[in-house]
């Protein structure tokens, strides 16, 4: 059977297991929409300076690319350097095609983590951080393709990372801190105009502030654009930065792991 096929299948299932499980289930929840409630309640009741657009409309859509790049940044390599300590990935050695298929298993279980904090964080959104359903056709497609290419973006580089730390405990303490950092000065909590010149350089490498301008142009008026580097929507070059990320991060992943694997 086709690698590819099998890694879908190999997602899929996993993934079935996370969800059947009540204790997994009931950490998404408060990992995802427990912290997010508590950012609307605290920062979200004043307005983004100079525009009529409160505080927590503003964080939804960054808070939507935060879980993006958290699930594939912090939560995938986690995972990875777990299997590499316990021998999933010398197992995968045995298999035809075995590293495409554990590759791709993986992505599947993060694309899918990554629908379900989406979702979650949306239904909370609506009512309490006073955001609305895109309004055009068009604004669903973009945001269809901020999050595919917003995924794609880091799920590679997640799982390169997963190859050379040496176990979950040592990923979590090597990338907790850059990704809080990151979500500090990448604009998605607060408007990046807010940061140094050279903050709003270094933000502006990394998918995260893309991720974040994509999902402000589907979910907030255009009146919150006084307070957007250039005062518009660069999607385009949005969809360039992602779309490099995504193509390093493929093609440095499995070289990567047969690397790990070879050793």
């Amino acid at each position: 059977m086709n690698a590819t096929i099998l890694g879908l299948r190999r997602g899929w299932t996993e993934q079935l297991n996370l969800w059947s499980d009540r204790k997994e289930l009931l950490n998404a929840l408060i990992g995802t929409v427990g912290t997010y409630v508590v950012l609307i309640l605290f920062i979200g009741g004043n307005n983004v300076p100079g525009t009529p657009v409160s505080m927590a409309a503003f964080m939804t859509p960054g808070f939507l690319a935060f879980a993006v790049f958290s699930t594939g940044l912090t939560g995938l390599p986690m995972l990875i350097a777990a299997d590499r300590e316990e021998g999933t990935l010398m197992r995968a050695r045995t298999l035809p095609g075995g590293i495409r298929v554990y590759l791709t298993g993986r992505a599947v279980t993060a694309l899918l983590t990554i629908a379900l904090n989406a979702a979650l964080v949306l239904l909370v959104a609506v009512p309490l951080g006073g955001v609305a359903a895109p309004p055009a056709l068009g604004r669903w497609l973009t945001l269809a393709w901020v999050l595919a290419l917003g995924t794609l973006a880091v799920v590679p580089l997640g799982a390169a990372i997963g190859s050379l730390v040496s176990g979950p405990k040592a990923a979590a303490a090597m990338l907790g801190l850059p990704a809080m950092l990151l979500m500090l000065v990448s604009g998605v909590m607060f408007p990046v105009e807010m940061m140094p010149g050279l903050v709003r350089g270094i933000a502006q490498v990394f998918p995260l502030y893309w991720q974040g301008v994509g999902l402000r142009a589907v979910f907030l008026p255009d009146s919150v654009l006084a307070a957007e580097l250039g005062h518009s929507w660069p999607l385009g070059r949005a969809a360039a930065v992602l779309g490099a990320w995504a193509v390093g991060g493929m093609v440095l992943a499995p070289w990567l792991l047969r690397r790990v694997r070879g050793r």
